[in-house]
């Protein structure tokens, strides 16, 4: 690729204006106009930037573009936006000069691409690096989730800012970008309720229905059909060369990767989809008794899902619509709206709720790109404001905008021409003055704090008595007759009384870029802004995460009866603080020109370009550029930057910098009319001079490189060539030292050889001695060894010999004997052998019975049935006698280790078995089960103590039972207590008695036949106990407490028992009806319980479990 190494080298036209000869406003245009038929669409006035609107894309803008433009000169290279980026970026870098980039121009003149290329270049020409490159695409990314919100189509651009945007970028010691922040100023909101002919709402709206999928939309109830929405212009919905759809992914995507969770992009969708809710909703009139009318929703499906998506009640924001409240001191007054305030009150809701969306997205965007650490960084301002607008119908929204311009202009003339010149005079140089249009007088007609118009206009809004636009506008009149930048018909001063192309409710304001018309109707209300407070404490009430952030005032702790601020006076702070941000950087200028109004390439309308040429300023910049100088510096950093250029100057100059800087320059030979000494400073006239000085300083640079680079290799080298040499010698002394070890070690091995074969023979020598020795001793050792053996052998078999013979006599003695025995007894044996062999063969069975019987005795315990096997048949009624008495002996034995509360707890299992034993399935359970009695441990619970003491006698039995009740079968809790002589239940909370029957006037209990517990306790007719009726109760411990009323109960009533009834079907008393309760079984609702349920007036059904 071929690299233009020069401005004036292969030109089209003039780069640089200042070097346009012959210099006229004509020549001015020309060149222009050659350049733009070229594709050269910029151009400079020295360092400030002529950007013309292509109104297509260009391949000027590539990868190669930027390294081509990095680190280069500004005027090396044809003018580019990306010059003016390197050049700022730069200077901020290393000479640690805060910068700020502004870009002015009208409506669609490219302002807004200009500032995305700026902030494009510096991010690929910045540090690199994962957090970088992540601050960099979060800085980026902002753009299109600001332009989605903010920008919309006008009759003039596609893209048009519909808010005012600076954006701080800060930077580290490095030059890398550590964050951001983003000022946004007046967002025209009156757009979101109503759009100019041929003009769009803003680009989110079309977004969102264009590219969310149809889920996304099915959750917020919307719709892709524009039509169906009032706030959307339907006669310039689509435009050629925008794609919504794609631009709503890109714009989803933006606002991930700036930091925004996924909840967060759904709330705001939900407000963006309740905007245009709001906007289809439709009041109607209603007559009131009183004669007046009040308005009401006409079809509410708008509102109720506008409400579901905020999450509000329908009936709170319904009546916000039709009623205003009113607040004086303490003192509250409702009115009702018709349908005009409605409406009215409708579009303010709307726009309030975009506009303060929209901040909340700035805010959001700033909480995610704000550098983290609070250290001083250094900082370049980029400021993309909406330009100068001139409509057939200007309203508020143009007045403001073009007071803003006219304040950019302001600092523009400040700081390039005013400041310029006045500097010249300051520092002594020769100047002759150039006069040019100072807009100062517009700006005061507009924001004096006496008699300017913003002032005026809130005087009119905050007065009491009936304000209309008619009346600001005849404050104007009065005000601003004489001013000679003001005109209206209805003014004292005669000139425009004949001028019918001012209308009567209008005013004229000469502008720096013309004169604008503006109509004063809405002037009032836009300034005003209201919303009702009705509409903002319906809003605090909603249960949406984002909505109460949102409206803070409809809080109820902050009720502020304070009238806000107005419009236009948040607007003229913001821009005066702006104004100040920008003073205390160094200004770069890119001065955008819209070449047509077709917004079509190619065409260029010379009439239109020179309106905005003139009215820019641009032929007095290039004549103030073309008459000063091109640079400047003071003599301190000018001497520091550029003493190495001298022998004289370096390193160290000693004498007053001036003195330097005049060494310095004579030394090096430059022409005296290249540039001039002021008092403080020295100025360079032409740009090449200062690349001539900036090349020599890069080549004695290089040679101070070179130098140092050589003095150190030097060192480096001979630090080398030392250590080498150390090295050396200790690598031979170790060397000879292993040299001197291995010929050490070789001698001590021959030795050792030598000595161990001397050793080894006479081991040798020694060896064959003592194994002849060996020998000879084990020769006599054998010899020895079979001689004992011979004698040994020898002895045994003598002894062996006379062992038998002993042995022999001692046979035949025995037998002899035997012999003798039995023919003395053989006479007697054979009469009494069979009696004697049988009365010895049972004395020994038995003997063995018995014995055998002791060591298999079974255990004490009387519920023991093991008893050891009968051995023989004629034994069996001996066996049987002796199992008896061991058994009675056993019970013996263990009831003789019984104690008397034993002993009556045993009387009453027994007295259980006898009641309960085959006749109820819940006894085999309870027989394992002790009978504790007091269940609840009455006389220690601190909780029972006052139940206790108001129970005169002793306690035998606590426990909770389960009351059931009459009316549907369902248990409550209640305590059971059994004296000796009543019977009383207890609340299981309070321990407060609920009833006491004696039982003397107990007549019976029931019980069913089945594993539940329930029971009947009957009362006797006619006593005082009977009164309510029986009582039908459920218990765990059913056997005991049925046993124990049994036995108390006849000593109580001197009777024999207490009768038990024990059946699956019994009646019970209730009151003046008897009841019916019957058992089934069944599989009862709560689990393995039993459960009761009334079926009728006369039937309690019981639901038990079926046994396993």
């Amino acid at each position: 690729m071929e690299v233009k190494t020069s401005l004036l080298d292969n030109m089209i036209g003039v780069g640089d204006m200042v070097l346009l000869e012959p210099l006229s406003e004509d020549s001015f245009l020309e060149n222009l106009k050659n350049r733009f038929d070229h594709n050269e669409i910029y151009t400079y006035i020295g360092s400030v930037v002529i950007s013309m609107n292509p109104y297509r894309s260009l391949p000027i803008y590539t990868p190669d573009k930027v390294e081509e433009y990095r680190n280069r000169n500004f005027y090396e290279l044809s003018p580019h936006v990306y010059a003016l980026a390197d050049e700022a970026y730069r200077s901020l870098r290393d000479q640690d000069k805060d910068q700020c980039i502004l870009i002015t121009g009208e409506s669609g003149a490219g302002k807004t691409e200009a500032s995305k290329l700026v902030m494009s270049y510096v991010a690929a020409v910045c540090g690199k690096g994962q957090e970088v490159n992540k601050v960099k695409e979060q800085l980026l990314q902002s753009n299109p989730v600001l332009e989605a919100f903010g920008n919309a189509k006008t009759v003039r651009n596609d893209n048009s800012s519909r808010f005012g945007k600076y954006m701080d970028i800060e930077f580290d010691f490095k030059g890398d970008p550590l964050g951001g922040v983003v000022s946004n100023y007046l967002l025209e909101k009156s757009r979101v309720v109503k759009q100019p002919r041929g003009e769009r709402n803003f680009h989110i709206f079309y977004q969102l229905l264009s590219g969310a999928s149809d889920d996304t939309l099915k959750k917020l109830k919307l719709d892709r059909d524009f039509s169906k929405y009032n706030y959307l212009s339907l006669d310039s919905a689509a435009v050629s060369g925008l794609d919504d759809a794609a631009n709503f992914r890109t714009v989803r995507n933006a606002m991930q990767i700036v930091g925004f969770m996924t909840d967060e992009v759904q709330s705001v969708l939900e407000l963006v989809a309740a905007v245009l809710k709001l906007g289809n909703i439709e009041f109607k009139p209603e007559s009131r008794c009183n004669g007046m009318d009040e308005s009401r929703v006409k079809d509410k499906n708008d509102l109720k899902e506008m409400c579901e998506l905020l999450g509000i009640e329908q009936a709170v924001l319904e009546r916000a619509f039709s009623y205003r409240t009113v607040e004086a001191k303490m003192e509250k007054v409702s009115t009702t709206l018709n349908v005009s305030q409605a409406y009215y009150a409708r579009d303010a809701l709307a726009k309030n709720l975009y506009s303060r969306l929209f901040s909340w997205l700035v805010t959001r965007i700033n909480e995610s790109i704000r550098a983290g650490t609070k250290a001083r960084h250094k900082v370049m301002g980029v400021l993309d404001i909406y330009g100068f607008e001139i409509f057939e119908d200007n309203s508020f929204e143009q007045f403001i905008i073009n007071y803003c311009n006219e304040k950019l202009q302001q600092i523009f003339i400040e700081l390039t021409l005013r400041e310029e010149q006045e500097e010249y005079v300051r520092e002594g140089i020769e100047w002759t003055n150039i006069e040019y249009f100072n807009n100062a007088v517009i700006c005061d007609l507009i924001e004096n704090n006496q008699n300017g118009i913003l002032a005026m206009l809130d005087e009119e809004c905050l007065r009491p008595g009936t304000v209309t636009d008619e009346t600001f506008l005849d404050k104007l009149n009065t005000v601003c007759a004489e001013h000679q930048h003001f005109e209206s018909r209805l003014s004292k001063n005669s000139k425009f009384l004949n001028d019918h192309s001012l209308p009567h409710t209008c005013f004229r304001i000469q502008h720096y870029a013309g004169k604008v018309l503006y109509r004063a109707e809405g002037f009032v209300d836009k300034n005003n802004d209201l919303l009702y407070r009705d509409l903002s404490q319906a809003m605090y009430k909603a249960n949406h995460s984002l909505i109460k952030q949102l409206f803070p005032e409809g809080s109820p702790s902050k009720v502020n009866l304070k009238r806000p601020p107005t419009a236009g006076f948040q607007f003229k702070a913001s821009v005066g603080t702006l104004m100040r941000n920008l003073q205390t950087k160094n200004p770069n200028y890119i001065r955008c020109v819209k070449p047509n109004d077709k917004k079509a390439a190619h065409i260029f309308t010379e009439s239109l370009v020179r309106h905005q040429v003139h009215y820019l300023g641009l032929m007095e910049n290039v004549r103030v550029r073309r008459a000063g100088y091109a640079f400047r510096q003071p003599y301190e950093p000018c001497l520091e930057r550029y003493k190495m250029l001298c022998k004289k100057t370096w390193p160290h100059w000693r004498g007053p910098a001036r003195e330097g800087v005049e060494v310095l320059m004579e030394d090096l030979q430059v022409p005296a009319e290249e540039f001039s000494y002021g008092r403080s400073k020295i100025f360079i006239r032409n740009p090449r001079t200062l690349f001539f000085l900036e090349e020599r300083r890069r080549q004695c640079l290089q040679d101070l490189a070179t130098l140092i680079q050589k003095i150190y290799r030097g060192w480096k080298c001979r630090s080398h060539f030392l250590l080498l040499k150390k090295s050396q010698i200790v690598v031979a002394a170790w060397y000879r030292r292993y040299a001197q070890q291995k010929k050490y070690q070789k001698i001590k091995s021959a030795t050792t050889v030598v000595q161990s074969y001397t050793r080894g023979w006479q081991a040798r020598k020694l060896l064959r001695e003592l194994k002849y020795q060996k020998r000879c001793e084990e020769a006599v050792t054998t010899i020895a060894a079979y001689w004992h053996g011979t004698q040994a052998r020898r002895e045994l078999r003598r002894l062996k010999e006379e062992a038998r013979r002993k042995h022999a006599v001692a046979v035949i003695w025995a037998y002899w004997q035997g012999l003798k025995v039995r023919r003395e007894y053989r006479k007697f044996f054979r009469a009494n052998a069979g009696k004697k062999i049988y009365d010895f063969t049972i004395q020994r069975i038995m003997q063995k019975y018995f014995l055998g019987l002791k060591s298999n005795m079974p255990s004490m315990s009387p519920t023991d049935k093991n008893w050891p096997d009968r051995p023989y048949l004629f034994l069996d009624g001996v066996h049987t006698e002796l199992r008896r008495i061991f058994h009675h002996w056993r019970c013996k034995k263990y009831r003789s280790q019984f104690t008397e509360e034993k002993k009556a707890v045993y009387e009453e299992k027994l007295e259980a078995s006898e009641l309960f034993k085959d006749k109820k399935a819940l006894y085999p359970s309870s027989v394992s089960q002790p009978f504790k009695g007091d269940y609840l441990e009455i006389s220690k619970n601190p909780k029972y103590q006052k139940l206790n003491s108001s129970v005169d006698e002793k306690v035998l039995l606590a426990d909770v039972v389960n009351k059931i009740n009459r009316a549907n079968g369902k248990g409550s809790a209640r305590l059971f207590l059994l004296t000796k002589k009543s019977v009383v239940l207890a609340d299981h909370k309070t321990g407060q008695i609920k009833a006491s029957v004696p039982l003397p006037e107990l007549a019976s209990v029931s019980v069913s036949s089945q594993t539940d517990g329930f029971f009947a306790l009957k009362l006797k007719e006619g006593s005082a106990s009977a009164v309510k009726g029986d009582f039908l109760l459920s218990s765990e411990h059913l056997i005991e407490i049925i046993t124990k009323l049994h036995r108390i109960g006849a000593k109580a009533a001197d009777r024999e028992q207490l009768n038990l009834d024990i059946s699956d079907e019994f009646l019970v008393q209730f009151k003046q009806d008897k009841v019916c309760v019957k058992f089934i079984q069944g599989s009862p609702k709560n689990g393995n319980s039993a459960s009761c349920k009334r079926k009728n007036n006369r039937l309690l059904e019981v639901s038990v479990p079926t046994s396993p």
